[in-house]
């Protein structure tokens, strides 16, 4: 294979997923995007308490955070209760079913900040910190305030005088009681905070109208938790908005502006959820009651820094559709997604609305839902097969004439280099078979490691091992070589490299997961 000497590609921390070319030197595969699945019994957490139904007055259980804790194995949210009031917690052993403790901050509640005098509730952002050095700094929290009585319209009028928007850094030993550590610099409402493992900093996502599309995102960060939070009005550098490719709603016609954006680190690389907003205005919406129309688009980068968004159609569209739940507005969850077994689930909050003649405004009813994706299944390099017919399929197998003749395409990466000992892919074959053989620099095949010498996968498995029937991969480490992986009717998801048999990749699980100890993939699970 021509090109020259390449510096070989570190892949020992995390599955290395398909949704660029970082990776991929040479391929006839066909990438494929794709989305998850809402949930059939969304929406899953809905204003019930007297805190979250304020009165009647935008009653809202929604725009959270939702981690789960290694500590006691369970999943934990700390949401909105009533719409920029309440800043509120929740707790679940299935990350379906949820319960509201009573706490001791504001009791006979689960409020778990009281009330800022002459403030109310906005954005928010919390983390578990798994290296935390001291253990009442584990839980590490953004939150926002701005100035106002909580009721709808908001008594405080835009643009809004000084000290109209504080926001501030926690910190907790359990994510009940919270210390109020450090004012931040000067930010907007939907600010995230974010941990960039790549860079071992603390980043934040700020919002600002300085974009020469509307709304838009400014970027700062830190290595130290606490020092992050001094920035100066201005020192924030432009980082992020829409562009061209940002097609405006049909029907609605207003040009997109990136609203929000959330990061987390998954396995090799950080992935986004960026909230394209399509419109109608703000005053529109609180004539109408109608919520802004927001959908959600995935992104990646491989530092955090610099981000691709190579599908521009919808990852969870909002339905635009009267009385839905999920009518407009539709927010990720900070950490934006577990790992949960073979899935991925990620939770978000939609919002139906509801006419300010009823009391209400576009920012009522605001609930949560979750959405169900394959692990890895962001991107997928599909074999031939998959596009051509015959394509029925009986189960996750697909049904052959006798006299078909299955065509194989392949996937050559760039030389990548390990430590490891046991090659792993996610894939879903239909037929035929996923083989892999190892090459020199230059293309060649090694020995003992060719096609007709690998076992393959024949199944549809999510973490499944590839073999050769001589050698073992373990001779290859610290080599620089290259996979090609031969497919002909299935889809190839992402490949690792794991010191252990049980597949463990190294790489980070997002908001974590049952079976993940420390944010990382340590066990295989």
């Amino acid at each position: 294979m021509s090109g020259g000497p390449q510096e070989p590609i570190d892949i020992d921390v995390g599955r290395q997923l398909f949704v660029d070319d970082a990776l991929v030197a040479r391929t006839d595969l066909q990438r494929t995007f794709h989305s998850p699945t809402p949930d059939v019994g969304n929406p899953i957490f809905v204003p019930t308490t007297e805190v979250e139904r304020n009165g009647g007055v935008m009653p809202t259980a929604a725009i959270a955070s939702v981690l789960h804790d290694p500590a006691d194995g369970l999943f934990k949210m700390w949401y909105m209760a009533g719409y920029d009031d309440g800043f509120a917690y929740a707790t679940s052993a299935d990350g379906l079913e949820w319960r509201r403790p009573r706490l001791d901050i504001v009791p006979g509640t689960n409020l778990f900040l009281k009330p800022r005098p002459g403030y109310v509730r906005n954005a928010a952002s919390v983390w578990i910190d798994h290296a935390a050095a001291d253990r009442a700094g584990r839980f590490k929290m953004f939150a926002f305030h701005r100035a106002g009585t909580g009721s709808w319209p908001r008594a405080t009028p835009f643009p809004a005088p000084p000290d109209a928007e504080v926001a501030h850094l926690f910190t907790s030993a359990d994510g009940i009681h919270w210390n109020e550590r450090v004012r931040t610099g000067p930010c907007g409402d939907n600010t995230t905070l974010f941990p960039n493992p790549f860079r071992n900093v603390w980043a934040y996502s700020i919002r600002t109208f300085e974009g020469k599309r509307g709304r838009a995102r400014s970027y700062h960060e830190h290595h130290d938790f606490l020092a992050s939070a001094r920035w100066q009005e201005g020192e924030p550098s432009h980082w992020l908005e829409a562009d061209v490719r940002d097609r405006p709603d049909p029907v609605l016609g207003y040009r997109p502006e990136l609203y929000k954006m959330d990061c987390v680190a998954y396995e090799s690389l950080m992935l986004g959820m960026f909230a394209l907003y399509r419109g109608p205005p703000n005053h529109v919406a609180s004539e109408t009651g109608v919520p802004k129309t927001l959908d959600l688009e995935a992104g990646f980068s491989r530092d955090g820094l610099s981000w691709d968004r190579p599908c521009r159609s919808a990852f969870l569209a909002a339905s635009r559709s009267p009385g839905r739940w999920d009518r407009g507005y539709l927010h990720a969850s900070g950490g934006v997604c577990l790992v949960v077994g073979d899935e991925l689930r990620f939770y978000y909050s939609g919002f139906s609305g509801i006419s300010p003649a009823q009391g209400g405004g576009p920012y009522a009813g605001g609930r949560l839902g979750v959405a169900r994706l394959r692990r890895d299944g962001f991107a997928s390099m599909d074999g031939p097969g998959v596009a051509m017919p015959p394509v029925t399929r009986t189960g996750s197998r697909r049904a052959m004439p006798p006299d078909y003749e299955e065509p194989e395409g392949t996937l050559t990466t760039r030389v990548v280099q390990f430590s490891g000992a046991h090659l792993f892919v996610n894939v879903d074959v239909f037929a035929g078979g996923l083989r892999v053989e190892v090459l020199d620099p230059d293309g060649v095949p090694i020995e003992g490691f060719g096609r007709d010498a690998c076992r393959g996968v024949t199944d549809n498995a999510t973490k499944a091992e590839v073999t050769w029937r001589d050698t073992r991969l373990a001779s290859l480490a610290g080599r620089p070589v290259r996979f090609r992986f031969h497919l002909a009717s299935g889809r190839l998801y992402s490949f690792w490299v794991s010191a252990s048999e049980s597949g463990a990749s190294g790489g980070y699980v997002a908001a974590g997961g049952p079976g993940f100890v420390a944010g990382t993939d340590t066990t295989g699970a």
